[in-house]
């Protein structure tokens, strides 16, 4: 079987490298509440993109540091009860076109997607951190504390999303489900655990995880590129690598995942040398809730055939209960 990592009965058993701090729970507890606090002057502007049977919003909020966050939101046309996607985009990218959430929409669900702050889309990233800021979201904001780095930000911009999103009077809060590849796949497992009322998980490849074993298996490039550029930049010898790699332990997806409420569906591919597969299984073997995992073995970090088929009746599972009604 073709690989760039551990035998396959290894990955089945590896929890990864990174160790999570003492204070890991009451950190992010913390995170939560100050969320919770925020005002998030919510604004659903109807959007140009309009069909029949579909109402079609962009939505901005305010999320931790004043930053204003966008979304697009996607609702079938005079119904209720219906069941939610929350999606999430991979490393650099945004939210996409407004056409490829239609399926779901047709289908009945409502649909969100977010734009993560500073990359592809319309969500601001409002600075204010010392040291690089070319490139380098996961460095972001490392030479101050855990607070300081961009990805905090991001995580909690996903449960604020989900929060909003999710009280919407149109929307099923027992059927709330995330989706996602790569950084998207990273960001949907750590919105299912940051919002214990998340019950499905689907996602691809999971970025941002075991940031150590990316770093022992010189795998430090293409999308963690951001570890070697920062090190090689700021500190050559390593001097400060046990400082560095600890302030990371706070936003490894890897370190999230038993908490983790909802039913997950995950596929990965053996050959994937940008999100090597231990790392994602370092998240996976971690979840304690019913999961499915689908190996490809002859594939990279690139579409998985049949996945988002996989997912979409993963998701669809919830339309069978007739629970998606026509308003009055």
């Amino acid at each position: 079987m073709p690989t760039v990592d551990l035998p396959q009965s290894e990955l089945e058993l590896y929890l990864g490298l990174s160790q999570k701090p003492d204070d890991f729970d009451s950190f992010w507890a913390r995170g939560l509440d100050l969320i919770n606090q925020i005002d998030p002057q919510l604004e659903m502007i109807p959007s140009a993109f309009q069909i029949p049977g579909v109402e079609c919003f962009d939505i901005y909020f305010t999320g931790v540091g004043g930053a204003r966050i966008y979304g697009k939101y996607l609702r079938p046309r005079g119904r209720k009860n219906c069941p939610l996607i929350l999606e999430f985009h991979g490393y650099t990218g945004s939210s996409g076109d407004w056409a490829d959430k239609l399926n779901y929409v047709g289908a009945g669900f409502c649909y969100a997607a977010l734009d993560c702050r500073g990359q592809g889309g319309k969500s601001e990233d409002r600075g204010g951190v010392k040291g690089n800021t070319l490139n380098g979201h996961v460095t972001r904001g490392i030479e101050g504390s855990p607070e300081d780095l961009l990805f905090y930000k991001i995580f909690l911009d996903t449960a604020q999303f989900a929060g909003l999103i999710m009280s919407f009077p149109e929307i099923n809060k027992e059927k709330a489900g995330v989706f996602g590849g790569s950084q998207g796949g990273a960001l949907a497992l750590i919105c299912a655990s940051l919002v214990p009322q998340i019950s499905k998980a689907a996602v691809m490849y999971p970025f941002l995880c075991d940031y150590r074993r990316v770093w022992e298996m010189d795998l430090a490039q293409e999308a963690y590129e951001d570890l070697r550029n920062w090190f090689r930049m700021f500190d050559p010898l390593h001097k400060r690598e046990g400082e560095i790699f600890h302030k990371l332990s706070y936003i490894d997806t890897a370190l999230f995942t038993d908490r983790i409420c909802a039913e997950v569906l995950i596929g990965t591919g053996l050959c994937d040398s940008i999100c090597p597969p231990s790392t994602q299984y370092a998240a996976y073997n971690k979840i304690s809730t019913h999961k499915k995992i689908m190996v490809y073995p002859d594939f990279g970090h690139e579409p998985l055939p049949g996945f988002t088929d996989a997912a979409f009746l993963f998701f669809g599972e919830w339309l069978s209960d007739n629970a998606n009604e026509v308003e009055a």
